[in-house]
């Protein structure tokens, strides 16, 4: 495997399945691993359970976060729920284990899978893509201050060009916008497929953060919804919220790709920063 990426979600079969997975610390943020990360692991997973029936592509995933993960081995199981011609359905838990062995579940889940390539090209919508600063009028995230990348270390995982609007994003004081956006590219240059836009509708730091509240911000639910492979190039990434409301907020995030397409959606509930 030539990419980071790649062997960050890899996973290894072990028998009809259950697959191991060794999850990486350097996807970490705060005190515990990024909820879209481990969310591409646990697709990764699937992906490799119904490829070889015809369905390799995420359409739907929706996954509850049970309890924090940490860094080192994991296990995958998956469980078919339906398998038709077009789509197939699949519950699926990632479980780490405490020094007796016994299983800690950590997120539950349920998606379902296609062939990107059979998706019609018919296309309605109204939505319209968001405005974003030029790419190289953003601001690069990995140069945010010492004190910030050894808070949120999946820093150096990507290439993320915040707008310089979110000054809160870079260290800087907080602007008191409930929306955040960027420019996206992993920064081992690995195309984005279906499997990492997983991980794409989460990289952003949370929105609380331009709110004045800083800190790492559990991830309670997260649904994405998975439309296109996207085309090459560095994708719009965009979360916003309306509520924050007894200690949680929810997140709506849009992707877009170069060729001004809305590739995912995704909205996720999460709890009130966790101060560092």
């Amino acid at each position: 495997m030539g990419y980071e990426y790649d062997r960050a979600i890899a996973v290894e079969q072990i028998d009809a399945g259950t697959y191991a997975a060794n999850l990486d610390g350097g996807w970490s943020v705060g005190g515990g691993l990024n909820g879209g990360y481990l969310l591409a692991v646990i697709g990764n997973a699937i992906k490799s359970d119904l490829e070889d029936l015809g369905h390799p592509d995420p359409y739907a995933v929706s996954a509850y976060y049970v309890s924090p993960s940490v860094a080192g081995p994991a296990r995958v199981t998956v469980r078919h729920i339906r398998v038709g011609r077009g789509t197939a359905t699949v519950a699926a838990t990632l479980s780490q284990f405490q020094d007796d062995g016994s299983p800690v579940e950590r997120i539950t889940a349920l998606a379902t899978y296609g062939d990107h390539a059979r998706i019609s090209d018919d296309v309605r919508t109204t939505a319209v893509p968001f405005d974003l600063p030029p790419y190289d009028d953003c601001v690069l995230t990995s140069t945010a201050p010492p004190e910030v990348k050894a808070f949120v270390p999946m820093l150096d995982r990507f290439a993320m060009r915040a707008d310089p609007a979110n000054t809160g994003l870079i260290g800087g004081p907080p602007s008191g916008s409930t929306a955040v956006q960027a420019w996206f590219e992993l920064a081992d240059g690995r195309p984005i497929d279906p499997i990492a836009l997983l991980t794409v509708v989460d990289t952003l730091p949370p929105v609380t953060i331009e709110m004045g509240l800083p800190g790492w911000a559990p991830t309670v639910e997260l649904t994405a919804h998975i439309r296109a492979t996207p085309a090459p190039g560095p994708l719009r990434i965009r979360h916003e919220t309306r509520n924050y409301v007894g200690g949680c907020f929810e997140e709506d995030c849009e992707v877009w790709d170069s060729a001004g397409r809305l590739v995912a959606q995704s909205r996720q509930l999460a709890l009130a920063p966790l101060a560092q």
